[in-house]
């Protein structure tokens, strides 16, 4: 099962691994060709598709050119010029350019569909959700109306690929042809569904790339905090650490970063940056008199980044171990806060960020190969009931149900502080996403912003480095 959001960035990353979009469209459209041939009852069967402006048309533009020795015609719902995507108008150019029978529909109530024995339905493909507008209303009644056998495009119009559900009118598909796997609304139609396997390789999904960032989105009319507040709990014996983790948030789009740190290294903390919000506690280090206070704060928060510069003393970790427990938000939880987590019972949601030795002292064991650790990463995830990111030269990602392998980054980034930059832009995006998301966009940003530094200065970089560079890691390589 693969939702709608995931297929778009899956599609995404196939593209940049240099699987062109408009061979996966061929592809999409002789699958929905296949079908059609299967129901359509032998050739000289009377076909009407019925095709809109985006990609699920452009599926179906290619499988007219696959439907020859049927009686097929193809409507188009707009005009021509107002197909969205180069590749969709390339292949209805390339009909009409062949003198296929095509018509343009721009007035949905002088259209009929005659008396078909096939309907292919592309008109809206499974990146649309929603109640169906016209033209695409009226047309979805008549193609129900028909006594034809419908093959829907991926998912019959009006439907939610996700849920299976519909707000007011949706095609009533027989047959319904999903492309690379299922998606998992379609199991509660009534429609028999074909997976079609398009070539999308499996490194598409496995690895992380531009397509992750696709679920990076911004409402025009967003307010302060609708990105996320985070509080970032570190320092005593480390004041790089937590500023570093607090610069990288704000970095990666936090409306609002605090430092919940102890009084006397507050002002050097401070120093970093006067964008920083401190919160000082009394005491040299974070201890169990703190925990109350902190808890109340970080209830105020959307995420927690646990872990930057706190040490290691016994007290801290009793600390630490105390608030996990009474803690039920996210948190990033990284360094030495990350040795209490197996022993603690939690009702938070946390995202572990271990280097590999760290992973070790967790309980969870590794491997040199990146397909052997994902396995025994994936399997420790799972015994221990949280995200875990491992850290690496390939970085491993999962939930224990799923796991995804990001290989940006590289050498120079074995320099002290780039973990404690990773760890607060994987807190600024676990405000807005969901953990595997988080995490997985995180490690790819994190190591796509190293990647600009030394390829604009080699190595030597330091993690200070990276900040500058981790907006362009996020925002500048999505493919929309």
């Amino acid at each position: 099962m693969i939702t709608a959001r995931r297929m778009a960035a899956v599609d995404a990353n196939a593209a940049a691994l240099g699987v062109p979009r408009k061979q996966l469209m061929e592809s999409s459209g002789n699958a929905v060709a296949r079908v059609v041939r299967d129901v359509a009852g032998g050739e000289g069967a009377e076909i009407a598709i019925v095709a809109g402006r985006g990609n699920n048309g452009g599926d179906a533009f290619v499988a007219a050119r696959f439907l020859d020795g049927f009686d097929t015609r193809t409507y188009l719902l707009g005009r021509p010029e107002s197909v969205s995507t180069d590749i969709a108008r390339e292949n209805y150019d390339a009909l009409v350019e062949a003198e296929y029978d095509v018509e343009t529909v721009t007035d949905s109530r002088e259209f009929g569909l005659g008396d078909p024995d096939v309907v292919v339905d592309a008109m809206l493909g499974t990146g649309v959700t929603g109640a169906l507008r016209e033209p695409e209303a009226s047309v979805a009644e008549r193609i129900n109306a028909l006594d034809a056998t419908v093959v829907a495009v991926d998912v019959p119009s009006g439907v939610d690929a996700d849920t299976g559900e519909s707000e007011g009118v949706a095609v009533e598909a027989d047959h319904v042809v999903t492309f690379h796997d299922e998606k998992p609304g379609l199991s509660s139609l009534d429609s028999k569904v074909h997976v079609a396997d398009i070539g999308i390789p499996a490194a598409a999904e496995t690895f992380t790339g531009p397509g992750d960032l696709r679920s990076l989105t911004r409402d025009p009319q967003s307010h302060k905090g609708d990105h996320g507040e985070v509080l970032v709990v570190g320092g005593g014996p480390y004041t790089g650490a937590p500023a570093l983790a607090a610069g990288s948030a704000l970095r990666a789009g936090a409306d609002l970063v605090r430092v919940a740190c102890p009084e006397p290294v507050a002002r050097e903390i401070q120093g970093y940056s006067e964008n920083f919000i401190l919160v000082p506690f009394e005491g040299s280090r974070f201890a169990p008199d703190h925990v109350d206070d902190l808890l109340g704060r970080a209830n105020d928060h959307d995420v927690v980044v646990f872990g930057p510069g706190l040490g290691s003393a016994d007290e801290t970790l009793d600390a630490v171990e105390e608030f996990l427990a009474r803690y039920d938000g996210r948190a990033v939880v990284d360094a030495d806060a990350l040795q209490v987590v197996p022993d603690v019972e939690t009702e938070a949601t946390l995202v572990c960020t271990p280097h590999q030795g760290e992973l070790e002292k967790m309980g969870g064991t590794t491997a040199e190969a990146w397909r052997e650790r994902r396995s025994l990463v994936s399997e420790f995830a799972g015994d221990l009931g949280h995200t875990l990111l491992v850290k690496g030269a390939y970085d491993v990602v999962s939930d224990g149900s799923e796991t995804r392998v990001n290989r940006t980054g590289n050498p120079g980034m074995t320099v002290g502080g780039t973990g404690d930059v990773l760890a607060g832009v994987t807190g600024a995006l676990l405000s807005t996403q969901d953990p595997l998301d988080a995490a997985a966009i995180g490690a790819y940003a994190n190591g796509r912003a190293g990647d600009i530094v030394v390829d604009e200065r080699g190595f030597g970089l330091v993690a200070t480095d990276l900040l500058e560079r981790v907006p362009e890691a996020l925002w500048g390589e999505r493919d929309d």
